[in-house]
């Protein structure tokens, strides 16, 4: 199921988000025209690689610099591929505006980045020795997700649906959409830990801690009351969200 648009109304242009969606870009036009070799290399420096972070005497011998974290913050805007890219800037674009509608600009700035680097510390204590390095944003925009999860619970989220190679649209209420797509992550996640070898993938524990990171501390984050302005249709205004389902 691919996202296409949610249901509730954005009072100001998502400049964060747009210049998240843009920082992505440039990075990933730039990696583009490294040589394969540099690629890789770029990945295994930048990306989180957890053995780097619990195992040490491993990351001395391959040569890791001790004592930094960066790669909990650069790994975040590190793509590898197309689809990679611009499915999660995609996804980004639809539930971001919103997020950051509520929470301003430099709040959700915030919160986007701590929500990307909880979901690295995650990936990293459920991986911890993995060579491997994770790379991408999806952690941090399952933070975006989880936020809205928990603000607009009731809106409708408009989704395309490939049945061979016919696009089918669905709209769905927020709370069944995201709901779903996390308990596919925290599925996936419980069955890859029946796998022992050190394989690649799609960090999904990084998407899990990401969006319980967001549905946790999303209300530190929000902007006052006073500069939120109106609640509009879909909306029923944050602070009382979930009321339909008590």
């Amino acid at each position: 199921m691919f996202p296409l648009q949610t249901s509730v109304y954005a009072r100001q242009v998502p400049i964060v988000t747009w210049l998240i969606i843009g920082a992505n870009t440039l990075v990933f036009f730039l990696e583009v025209d490294l040589p394969k070799e540099s690629i890789e290399r770029l990945s295994y420096l930048f990306g989180l690689v957890p053995a780097r972070f619990t195992d040490p005497a491993w990351a001395q011998q391959a040569g890791y610099p001790l004592h930094s974290y960066w790669p909990f913050l650069t790994s975040m805007f590190l793509h590898g591929g197309v689809l990679h890219i611009v499915g999660n800037m995609w996804t980004l674009a639809v539930f971001g505006r919103n997020v950051e509608d509520q929470m301003g600009h430099v709040r959700f700035l915030l919160f986007y980045l701590l929500c990307g680097i909880a979901s690295g510390v995650v990936h990293t204590l459920v991986n911890s020795h993995s060579t491997i390095p994770a790379i991408g944003a999806s952690g941090a925009i399952a933070g975006v997700m989880g936020a809205y999860l928990a603000m607009y619970p009731t809106s409708r989220v408009v989704v395309m649906i490939p049945i061979f190679i016919f696009p089918f649209f669905f709209d769905f209420l927020a709370v069944f959409y995201l709901g779903y797509w996390f308990l596919l992550q925290l599925f996936s996640g419980v069955m890859a830990l029946r796998v022992t070898s050190d394989t690649g993938g799609i960090a999904v524990w990084a998407h899990v801690g990401g969006f319980l990171t967001g549905v946790l501390i999303f209300r530190l984050f929000l902007a006052p009351l006073s500069s939120r302005g109106p609640s509009h249709a879909d909306e029923g205004g944050v602070e009382h969200a979930w009321a339909p389902f008590q």
